[in-house]
């Protein structure tokens, strides 16, 4: 089945070392296409993204370094997101199936009225687990994730509130909102999907400072890593491919009443 959008997908990559790697593999096996703005490749970032969804399937928004909250003097974490958070706004208040990950997910709950803050509990790194809530029973995606999945982290800030009317669907203890959905067909995850283990690698070697720092070993890392991927893998493929069933119309959406956004433009 195809969706009256079409299979193309577009997938806004915020950061040369966050691709969408493995998750793109799952989506394209799910019968979707792919196209890949890199907005870190434009001279300032800005003009890169569409100004709507016509014509898509689906939007995936990946992570990225940068802070989905303003610096104090208001700059943006990077010169796109203002444009970016009004296309997460207009996915979400035209229910086009949308996925967010780290600091996507971020995007996706500040664009709606959420708030993204660094974290008291400090970065979360490796790999971890978290709980899946009550109302995941009935989500299109984590109806059948497992109630303690494994999850890959890399992040030092977290979403302090949801949007109003998001239901969160999974949490651990340190970092409350690790997944939620806003309306019935967009969802953030905090944690990595995307990541195989040659990403990983970069970031520990790139973020090796941070990890000395945090009294983290490199070489136990990585292990821990390596060892976690066949059980991320068993987890985030079918919840890949069933992202790719909403955005193709062959699973429905959640059900639910309409959600009201706030005014916070187009």
């Amino acid at each position: 089945m195809t969706s009256p959008r079409g299979r193309r997908v577009l997938v806004v990559e915020n950061d040369p070392t966050d691709d969408v790697r493995l998750l793109g593999d799952w989506l394209v096996e799910g019968g979707l296409e792919l196209d890949v703005v890199r907005a870190h490749d434009a001279a300032d970032g800005t003009g890169v993204l569409p100004a709507d969804l016509d014509g898509y399937a689906a939007l995936v928004v990946l992570g990225g370094e940068q802070n989905a909250y303003p610096a104090p003097d208001g700059t943006p974490g990077a010169p796109w997101f203002p444009a970016l958070e009004k296309l997460l706004r207009r996915a979400v208040r035209y229910k086009v199936p949308t996925l967010g990950v780290c600091l996507g997910a971020q995007l996706l709950a500040s664009a709606n009225a959420g708030a993204v803050e660094r974290s008291t509990a400090g970065p979360e790194i490796g790999p971890t687990l978290v709980a899946r809530r009550d109302k995941a029973t009935d989500d299109p995606l984590f109806a059948e994730v497992p109630m303690a999945p494994d999850v890959l982290q890399w992040h030092r800030d977290e979403i302090t509130r949801l949007p109003v009317g998001a239901v969160l669907l999974a949490a651990s203890t340190h970092y409350p909102h690790q997944a939620f959905r806003l309306g019935p067909a967009a969802w953030g995850v905090q944690f990595h999907i995307e990541c195989d283990m040659a990403m990983f690698a970069s970031w520990a070697y790139d973020g090796a400072q941070t990890l000395v720092d945090l009294g983290i070993d490199a070489v136990a890392l990585l292990t821990a890593v390596d060892a976690a991927m066949p059980d991320l893998e068993e987890v985030w493929r079918p919840f890949a491919l069933r992202f790719a069933g909403v955005a193709l119309g062959s699973i429905p959406v959640a059900t639910g009443g309409p959600r009201s956004l706030p005014l916070l433009g187009a």
